[in-house]
C-alpha cells in the first residue's frame, strides 16, 4: 500500500512539474493555446485535398502541391523553396468511364490504374474472360493463351465475400464465420498455384496477357473493408488497365462462369507528358544562435491517386505545415534552424528523402532531430529511440513538458531498433542521423485508407490532428533549445533469428532520380 502511495504521488509530482513548468514558459503556453484556439488544419486540408487533389510523382497535380506548399509558407513569413532532385515519367489522369453494355446496361465502380495507357474517348469494347480454374502447368497456360485475344482479362481471385472480418464476427455464427474463413484461405491457395503453374507471377502475367493480345486488363485489388480498393499503377503499355470494385468485379466474374458472356466497355482517358521534374518542398526558419543545426520536420508529399491521399500523407503534411505556422508565429527566432521536408516520390522508394540525404551531407551531419510523421490519421501512440543508444536521454527530456493528455496516449521505445524503410524517417536513420517516427493510431488504415480509393477529407480526425501538432511543435521547440547536441551512439544490433548473423545498422541508399521512363 505504502508503495502504491508513493507511486501515486511520484505521478501527482510528475503532473505538477509539467503543468508548472509549461505555466512557466510563456512559448509553450503559447504554442498550445494557438495550435487549440486558431487551427488552419480544416482549411489547409480543403486546399491541399480537396483543390490541389492527388499527389502522383510525375503529374501536374504533384507540382501544383509543391506550389501551393511554397506559397502557403510565403504568407507566413517562412523562406521556402521547390528543390529538384530528379525526373518521372509525366503522366495526367483524364476521365474513367466503365460500362457493362451486356447481358444489361449498368455503369460499373472503377478507375484506370496509374500511368494508364490512353484508350482515347472512343474507349475500348470487347468481352471479359477469366483465367481457367485449373491450369496443369505452362504448357496448358501457353495453350490456353489465345483465347485472351481481343477480351478483357480478369485478373484478380473472385472474393468469396464482400463482408470485411469485423462485419462477419458481429453477425455470424462461430461455425459459419470459421467455415468461412476457412473455404477462402483455400481458395487463395488454388489461385496462387494456379498463377504459379503458368510459370510467371500476378505481376509478370500482365505483359504476357497484352503481348497475346488482350483488349485490356480488369483487376479488384480488394482492400478487405467495404468499397475499399488499393489503387497502384498499371503494368501495360498499350492496352487498359482498370481496377473495378469487388461488388461489380465479382458480378462480371460470375457472369463469365456462368456463360453470360459480358461486355463491358472502358474509357481511361490519360496524357503523357514525357519527363517531368520532381521536387522536394523545403522551407526553414533560421537558427538565431546555431543556424547550422538543424531541427527538421518531416512528411513525404505525394501520394497514389486512387482518392486524395487524405490519410497518407495529407495528415502528416498538414502536421508539419501547421506546426511550422505555430513555431513561426510563436517562437519566431529559434536557436536552431527550423526545418521543414515535404518529400516526393516516397511511394516509389522513399526518392525524395533519399536524395536529399544524399544532396546536403552537411545538413545531415549537423541534424540534431527528425521528427516524420506519415501512417494515418490518429493520434501519435508509438515513439522509438531508432536504435541511438543514448535516444532515451533527450527525447524523454523534451516529452516531459508536452501536455498529460497528449503523452498519455504514447507508448516509448528505447533505445528501440533502426528503421530500414517504411516512411522517409529511414533515409535520416541510414545516415546516422538521429530521426524518428511518430507513429500513429490506425484508425483502420490499412484497410480503408491505405492507398484506396477511399483516402478522402472526410476520414480525417482533426482532434487526433490537432493533438499531434502540439506535440511536434513542442517537439521541435524543445530540439531547438536544447542546451546539447544530441548524441548519434548507435547500440549494438541482435542476431537476426532469421539468418544468425549479426545484424547491421541500415545502408545509405540513393533514389531513383529517372522513374518510370525504363
Amino acid at each position: 500500500m505504502k508503495y502504491y502511495i508513493k507511486i501515486c504521488l511520484a505521478v501527482l509530482l510528475i503532473n505538477v512539474s509539467v503543468s508548472y513548468s509549461q505555466q512557466q514558459d510563456p512559448i509553450l503556453e503559447n504554442i498550445i493555446k494557438e495550435a487549440e484556439e486558431n487551427s488552419q488544419l480544416k482549411a489547409l486540408g480543403h486546399e491541399l485535398l480537396d483543390v490541389v487533389g492527388p499527389r502522383l510523382v510525375g503529374t501536374p497535380q504533384m507540382k501544383n502541391a509543391h506550389d501551393w506548399a511554397v506559397k502557403k509558407y510565403e504568407g507566413w513569413g517562412i523562406s521556402a523553396r521547390n528543390e529538384k532532385w530528379g525526373e518521372w515519367r509525366g503522366w495526367e489522369r483524364g476521365v474513367t468511364h466503365i460500362d457493362m453494355i451486356s447481358p444489361r446496361l449498368q455503369t460499373l465502380d472503377g478507375m484506370q490504374l496509374a500511368w494508364n495507357p490512353n484508350t482515347g474517348i472512343e474507349g475500348v469494347i470487347a468481352g471479359c474472360i477469366v483465367l481457367p480454374e485449373k491450369i496443369e502447368d505452362s504448357i496448358s497456360f501457353q495453350n490456353w493463351l489465345p483465347a485472351v485475344k481481343g477480351k478483357f482479362v480478369l485478373i484478380s481471385m473472385k472474393q468469396p465475400t464482400g463482408r470485411p472480418d469485423y462485419n462477419w464476427e458481429e453477425f455470424a455464427t462461430e461455425e459459419s464465420f470459421e467455415k468461412m474463413k476457412e473455404n477462402r484461405e483455400a481458395q487463395r491457395k488454388a489461385w496462387r498455384e494456379n498463377i504459379r503453374n503458368t510459370g510467371y507471377n500476378s505481376r509478370t502475367i500482365i505483359p504476357v496477357l497484352e503481348e497475346a493480345g488482350a483488349a485490356g486488363i480488369v483487376a479488384s485489388n480488394w482492400s478487405r473493408a467495404f468499397g475499399s480498393n488499393k489503387i497502384f499503377s498499371a503494368r501495360t503499355k498499350k492496352i487498359p488497365t482498370v481496377d473495378i470494385e469487388l461488388e461489380d468485379y465479382t458480378m462480371l466474374y460470375r457472369l463469365v462462369e456462368y456463360g453470360n458472356e459480358p461486355v463491358i466497355k472502358v474509357v481511361a482517358e490519360s496524357k503523357e507528358l514525357g519527363a517531368m521534374p520532381t521536387f522536394n518542398t523545403i522551407a526553414e526558419i533560421k537558427g538565431s544562435e546555431k543556424p547550422d543545426e538543424y531541427v527538421i520536420l518531416s512528411a513525404h508529399f505525394d501520394s497514389w491517386d486512387g482518392a486524395t491521399g487524405a490519410t497518407d500523407n495529407g495528415t502528416g503534411t498538414l502536421v508539419m505545415m501547421e506546426a511550422m505556422r505555430i513555431l513561426k508565429k510563436m517562437y519566431p527566432n529559434p536557436k536552431r534552424t527550423i526545418m521543414v521536408g515535404h518529400w516526393g516520390s516516397e511511394e516509389q522508394g522513399l526518392n525524395g528523402s533519399r536524395a536529399f540525404v544524399e544532396d546536403h551531407p552537411e545538413i545531415v551531419e549537423n541534424v540534431q532531430a527528425v521528427f516524420n510523421q506519415d501512417n494515418g490519421t490518429g493520434r501519435v501512440v508509438n515513439i522509438s529511440g531508432a536504435g541511438f543508444m543514448h535516444s532515451y536521454e533527450f527525447l524523454s527530456r523534451w516529452l516531459y513538458v508536452v501536455p498529460t493528455e497528449i503523452t498519455q496516449h504514447i507508448e516509448t521505445n528505447f533505445p528501440g531498433s533502426p528503421s530500414g524503410g517504411g516512411s522517409d524517417n529511414a533515409s535520416f536513420v541510414a545516415a546516422g542521423a538521429p530521426a524518428f517516427n511518430l507513429f500513429a493510431l490506425n484508425w483502420s488504415y490499412w484497410n480503408y485508407t491505405w492507398h484506396t480509393n477511399r483516402d478522402t477529407y472526410d476520414k480525417i480526425i482533426f482532434d487526433d490532428v490537432r493533438n499531434n501538432v502540439i506535440l511536434t511543435a513542442i517537439l521541435a521547440y524543445m530540439a531547438s533549445e536544447d542546451p546539447n547536441k544530441t548524441s548519434r551512439e548507435k547500440i549494438v544490433l541482435p542476431m537476426s533469428r532469421r539468418s544468425g548473423k549479426q545484424m547491421t545498422w541500415p545502408r545509405q541508399r540513393s533514389p531513383n532520380r529517372k522513374g518510370g521512363m525504363d
